[in-house]
């Protein structure tokens, strides 16, 4: 098979895991903050078993490391409020929440980066008013509280992504992540008392401790490796049209393992249509402004499209 035919199976194949890491949030009994410790706990403390990842956190002077670990505060906070999406609601609205992520960095990359804000980017932003309208109206009442959750979980990944991108290339992607993960353990640790009765560092269940190891592991750091693989044969826009595919993903999986289809209204899919519409829309557009410019401008802008680590935070 040829390597780009190989890589966009792969990428597939990790877009699938990640979109099982809505479904493991729903059956894992344990509450987000727990959930969160642990996936951050094990996750860090795997990778620092590899010499690379202790090779990596000893070249990082004080100052990255600093950077590092105020991203995975960030990133801490983003899974904290995407598991308690779910709780509150279920994994169809989180991930659709999450959908929006692409539109918020449209709108506040150009903010952060100090350059003018486009307007085929602020009409991105406007475009998904109305399918974010018809979600709120295909949900039961009582999961309001676990979509507003899911859009501050949307805007503190979209942060993530521009801040990191900033970064990314100052150190080893596995170090990054660990100094992120790590950072983010301690935070919620530290921070435990305020945001819970419960320590979340009480062992598990053997059932839950099963199926945070799956979350860890075949959702988190395999799919990682395989990205970090795959990307090295695909451009990034493919790379980006394949990643956005995750919300159809979680959510064709929660209608087979869940049932959840059963808990909302159809005009609530008709909204997530919207939605996903105007994400798919940005690369496509970006694609055709970089068609009109010539051609080194546009590989060396293309290279951009993803607008995030090479390692998710799903």
């Amino acid at each position: 098979m040829p390597p780009p035919r190989a890589a966009l199976l792969q990428m597939h194949a990790c877009v699938l895991l990640w979109g099982f890491t809505a479904i493991l949030g729903k059956l894992i009994a344990l509450p987000a903050l727990a959930l969160v410790w642990w996936r951050m706990l094990l996750v860090a403390g795997a990778l620092l078993l590899l010499p690379r990842v202790w090779c990596s956190l000893a070249s990082m002077g004080p100052r990255l490391l600093a950077i590092y670990a105020g991203i995975g505060v960030l990133v801490a906070l983003h899974w904290l409020t995407f598991y308690g999406s779910i709780k509150l609601a279920n994994a169809s609205v989180a991930v659709t929440c999450m959908a929006l992520a692409p539109v918020f960095v449209a709108i506040a990359e150009p903010l952060l980066a100090r350059r003018p804000l486009q307007v085929r980017e602020l009409l991105l932003g406007v475009a998904v008013i109305p399918g974010v309208a018809l979600v709120v109206g295909g949900i039961p009442g009582d999961m309001l509280s676990g979509m507003l959750w899911g859009i501050v979980s949307a805007l503190l990944v979209a942060l993530f992504g521009i801040l990191n991108k900033q970064v990314v290339e100052r150190a080893d992607a596995l170090g990054m992540t660990c100094a992120e993960l790590g950072a983010g353990a301690v935070f919620l640790t530290l921070a435990a008392p305020w945001l819970s009765d419960t320590a979340p560092w009480s062992p598990p269940g053997v059932a839950d401790g099963a199926l945070l190891l799956v979350l860890a592991f075949a959702c988190t750091l395999l799919p990682f490796a395989l990205s970090l693989v795959a990307l090295r044969h695909l451009s990034a826009f493919t790379a980006q049209m394949t990643v956005n595919l995750e919300p159809v993903y979680a959510i064709v999986l929660a209608w087979l393992l869940l049932g959840e289809q059963r808990e909302l209204a159809v005009h609530f899919y008709v909204g997530v249509a919207i939605v996903l519409g105007a994400v798919f829309a940005q690369p496509l557009l970006h694609l055709r402004r970089l068609r009109s410019r010539p051609a080194a401008v546009a590989e060396g802008a293309e290279a951009q499209v993803l607008g995030e680590s090479p390692g998710r935070m799903d």
